[in-house]
């Protein structure tokens, strides 16, 4: 599969050419950096504005084979002067955003609240590849980079920034400079960034979920909406290690019994690519729980879980077999995090509401709130 290249690497590359342009005078409609990763990016410069202080290009964001939103955007770079030479002799720089680029409103992100959202390592590099420019012309003078997206404003609803608290724009992002296929990384890069703007904000019990499945029944029922929870996906076990990892005193899982029945049986990752043992887990707490070999079977001929759920209520079993399901749940749960964080689950059906939870769960629920 094709590997592409992050924000990070088309806003250095771009500021790059930039600079070039600016203290040489020259043209450069191609250039080449150097990413984190060790990986060679040559960048097509297009869009080229010149003029006696400044100079804005941009570089096309290619995501390669990954299902990246910003593929196809114009990350623009416009370098200007604002000074010739500095008291110190040394060529500096500085770095802002501009339209399309989000402004951070929230604590616990890679910029403080106020600042563009153009993160660490990309800041790195944009400074790195101009500062080498100034060094082969020669120049002792100040710099201002200013980064853009003209499709950042719109694009940015469908990304996590709205979520996140980054305003206005996209973020310019990246370690490696290199955007990978398969996205899995990104996934847990954003939960960890997600927990630990909960922890910023001095919070002490993690609130997770697998996603928004479920998420009338827990707004009607305990008035709690499941947008506040941070959404771990299918990475429960991850999850749960960053959150020992940030120092989280407790942590409450709220989810569907379809994803949370998976981890009964120890699966810390509910992808169905790493197995679909729902049925078989379900059937095998049915039976523990009191159920008749004829329940059993008919739930192991289920398709989905809410129909599993309906054949043990048939049976006036739900309370015991639950009561098996939160038992194993909490066994992995409580495995996972070492006896290191207080855990509390709730287990539900959109179907049937409320089938299990743990003694701890609305006290943590009610602190979430």
């Amino acid at each position: 599969m094709k590997f592409g290249f992050t924000t990070g690497s088309c806003a250095a590359a771009g500021s790059k050419a930039a600079v070039f342009m600016l203290l040489s005078g020259k043209e450069k409609k191609e250039i080449k950096i150097l990413t984190p990763k060790g990986i060679e990016f040559k960048a097509e410069i297009l869009d080229i504005n010149r003029s006696k202080d400044s100079v804005s290009c941009a570089v096309i964001k290619d995501g390669g084979d990954d299902p990246d939103v910003t593929t196809g955007v114009h990350i623009v770079s416009k370098v200007s002067i604002i000074s010739d030479e500095t008291a110190v002799k040394t060529p500096s720089v500085k770095i802002k955003g501009g339209i399309g680029i989000g402004t951070v409103t929230k604590p616990g992100l890679d910029q403080k609240p106020g600042e563009s959202a153009i993160n660490r390592v990309p800041r790195q590099m944009i400074e790195k590849e101009v500062l080498e420019v100034c060094n082969l012309m020669d120049f002792n003078g100040e710099l201002l980079v200013e980064i853009s997206c003209p499709e950042g404003i719109e694009l940015a609803q469908k990304t996590f920034n709205p979520r996140l608290g980054i305003q206005g724009g996209i973020s310019i992002l990246g370690t490696s400079g290199i955007v990978e296929p398969m996205s899995s990384q990104a996934i847990l890069d954003t939960i960890k960034v997600e927990l630990n703007q909960h922890k910023s904000l001095g919070e002490k019990t993690a609130a997770i979920t697998p996603g928004n499945y479920g998420q009338e029944f827990m707004l009607r029922s305990y008035g709690y909406n499941l947008d506040k929870s941070v959404k771990c996906s299918n990475f429960i076990g991850n999850t749960i290690d960053m959150a020992v990892e940030l120092g989280f005193e407790k942590l409450l899982l709220t989810g569907h019994i379809g994803k949370l029945i998976k981890v009964s049986g120890g699966m810390m990752n509910t992808h169905s690519k790493e197995g679909d043992c729902r049925m078989e887990l379900l059937s095998a707490s049915a039976i523990r729980g009191g159920c008749s070999l004829e329940c059993a079977k008919k739930i192991l001929e289920c398709v989905t879980t809410e129909d599993a759920i309906q054949a043990i209520i048939e049976e006036k079993k739900t309370q015991e077999v639950m009561k098996d399901v939160l038992e194993r749940i909490m066994f992995f749960l409580n495995k996972r995090s070492g006896g290191k964080i207080e855990i509390g689950c709730m287990v539900y059906s959109n179907q049937h509401g409320l089938l299990a939870k743990t003694e701890n769960a609305e006290e943590m629920l009610n602190q979430c709130r």
